[in-house]
Formats: C-alpha cells, sequence, structure tokens
C-alpha cells in the first residue's frame, strides 16, 4: 500500500476525509496519542483496522466525534454522559454507552456497547467535520507495541499498511483517554487517563476502579473497553518493575547496571544512577504529567537497541494521573512485579 504522509494542512485533511469516508485507513494525531481511524458505520472498516495493527478482534475501539451531542445518532446516551461531556469535552475521556445498530458489532468487540470520544486536538477534530461520520479508532500503532505520540512512531510501525499519516507533531499529553462507564449510579473507571479519579471526585462524582485497571484480566473474561486485556504498550525488552522502599529499588538498580543488557527507568532526582548510560530519565518525580507524556516515546526509543534485554523501573506511585503510568507500565511488563526487601 502507498501511505501518503501528509502535513496537517486543511487541503491535506479534507483529503484524509475522504480517505476514511470511503473505508481507508488514516493516522491521526490527537492530544493523547495518534489513532488509526477508519469510518465507523462500514461493516468492512474496523476489520482493516485490526488486520493493520494484528489486533484481536474482541478488543473493542473507540468512536470519536466532533461534537459530544453527535452522541446521540450512534449511542443511546444518560444523564451521566452528559455530566463528563460538559466538564471534559472536548477532552480525553471516553465515555462508553449502549450502542445503536448503526454501529456495527466488528467495531464493538461483539459488544451491545460503544466507547465514545470526542478528541481536543484541533486537527483530530477537524478531521471527523470533514468526514461528516464518527471515526473509529485504536492507538495507531501494532497490536502491543508502545503507543504512538509521533508521526515517525506512527511511519516505523505501520508505513504500507495504512493509506495516509497526518503528521500532528507531538502528542500534549502522551497517555490514552480515560476511559468511564455508569454502573449502579456511580461511575466505573475502566481505563485512567489524563482525567483523573481525583478530577472526577472534585467534580462531584463517586468513582469505582474496576479490577482490570491494577491487575489482569483472564482468559475467559470479555473486555469492557479498549485496552483492558490483552498485554500492550510493550517494548521488545522485558520490563520489570520493582515493589519496595526508594533507596531499595535505587540500590537494586545500581547493582543491575553491572549487566550490559540491562536498562533503568529513572527520574532527574535519582542522582545517584541518573548520569550512567544505561539509565533513562523520564522526568521529574514531581512532575507526572512529564513522565506520561515522554512513558512511550521512552519505551519505543528502547527498542532501537537492540543489545537491551531487560529494563526496571520502579512501581509508580497511584495519585493523579500516576494511575495511568502505573497501568501502562503494568501492562507492558505483563504484570511482572519484583518485590524487593
Amino acid at each position: 500500500m502507498d501511505t501518503k504522509v501528509l502535513k496537517p494542512s486543511d487541503e491535506n485533511i479534507k483529503l484524509a476525509a475522504d480517505i476514511i469516508v470511503n473505508g481507508g485507513l488514516v493516522a491521526f494525531p490527537t492530544e493523547t496519542v495518534y489513532g488509526l481511524g477508519v469510518n465507523a458505520l462500514l461493516n468492512d472498516g474496523a476489520p482493516k483496522v485490526y488486520m493493520a495493527k494484528g489486533r484481536p478482534s474482541d478488543n473493542p475501539l473507540i468512536i470519536h466525534l466532533s461534537d459530544s451531542k453527535d452522541a446521540e445518532m450512534y449511542c443511546h446516551t444518560n444523564e451521566a454522559y452528559y455530566k463528563i461531556a460538559d466538564l471534559f469535552m472536548p477532552g480525553p475521556v471516553t465515555f462508553i454507552l449502549p450502542k445503536k445498530d448503526i454501529i456495527p458489532s466488528c467495531v464493538t468487540g461483539g459488544l451491545d456497547t460503544v466507547a465514545v470520544r470526542v478528541p481536543a486536538n484541533p486537527i483530530a477534530n477537524k478531521l471527523i467535520s470533514y468526514a461528516g461520520v464518527p471515526i473509529a479508532a485504536p492507538s495507531a500503532n501494532l497490536s502491543g507495541r508502545p503507543s504512538t505520540t509521533t508521526a515517525d512512531h506512527c511511519i516505523a510501525d505501520l508505513f504500507g499498511k495504512v493509506d495516509a499519516i497526518i503528521d500532528g507533531g507531538e502528542c500534549e499529553i502522551g497517555l490514552e483517554s480515560t476511559i468511564l462507564t455508569e454502573k449502579d449510579g456511580k461511575l466505573k473507571l475502566l481505563r485512567p487517563g489524563g482525567v483523573t479519579v481525583e478530577m472526577l471526585e472534585k467534580a462531584g462524582f463517586e468513582v469505582d476502579i474496576d479490577k482490570a485497571v491494577l491487575s489482569k484480566l483472564s482468559d475467559n473474561e470479555k473486555p469492557l473497553a479498549p485496552g483492558m486485556k490483552y498485554r500492550h504498550y510493550a517494548p521488545i525488552a522485558q520490563v520489570t518493575l520493582l515493589d519496595g522502599t526508594y533507596n531499595a529499588v535505587l540500590d537494586y538498580m545500581l547493582n543491575a547496571l553491572d549487566d550490559n543488557d540491562t536498562y533503568v527507568l529513572c527520574f532527574e532526582e535519582d542522582i545517584v544512577i541518573n548520569k550512567h548510560k544505561r539509565a533513562i530519565i523520564i522526568g521529574s518525580n514531581k512532575d507526572k504529567s512529564q513522565q506520561a507524556h515522554k512513558l512511550f516515546a521512552v519505551l519505543r526509543d528502547l527498542d532501537e537497541n537492540p543489545q537491551i534485554k531487560r529494563v526496571l523501573a520502579k512501581l509508580p506511585s497511584t495519585d493523579g494521573i500516576g494511575l495511568a503510568i502505573f497501568n501502562r507500565l503494568l501492562k507492558a511488563s505483563g504484570y511482572n512485579i519484583l518485590k524487593i526487601d
């Protein structure tokens, strides 16, 4: 397939919108990560995405809209959805609702619900508006690999597999959207992201965190939302999360760096190890937004060095967007946590 790499001019966004309408695949930037979009109303649309990514077909996709009110055309809305929409849309949040028949079951992984999002990125929003159809889109990476936060990442994974890639620069947040649904009068958090539990509680919501955020689903459990079941975000090297006190983890990392095939993720403040040639700084320990912004890019950069066999990282705290970082590293490690005494 001849993949066009497009600068985000008005003319090029209209060209990409035409590709979407006619059943083609377009990678495009959002404020979270790059998405791989297809016309959500076509029965043969979602299968093209699954094939290009190598994604399991029971892993549901999110439909992207340019206006939160458009959800009424594609699903059965409720009061909780509109409260979230009023506060956080456009933005890095997705809400799951009962779907209408107009959305093919291949988009939802066979579920009778559909995930809805309104991206804040102006390129994404304009693309959806010009297309005039909802765009079904997971992250624009090969399945299992770290999500893409630049067009170069998309090119590395998908060039020759998709019709076009819009180069909109680096994504602002760097982690996928928060996914919510309503159950028993409460919000249930299915995937953490830029809209945090603390933000939701401050807005007056009661929030339950789904067990899949902090632990692995069994093979016979069906995912309720994208990214809940399968190993995700993983570099080629094995990621191991270290659970222990600050000093114990640093000591373990220092000893591990004697092995030439081991790298560690650390913070600017970790002066004991952060100048080591195999220490990768992912930002300040005090700035979780910076850590989130850099995480996927760092994990992808590690794949450029085939010598790396093991990556060590401290188990993150779960406050604020730290919960999203925790969730992504947990999946990137394949739930591989080492307790350090």
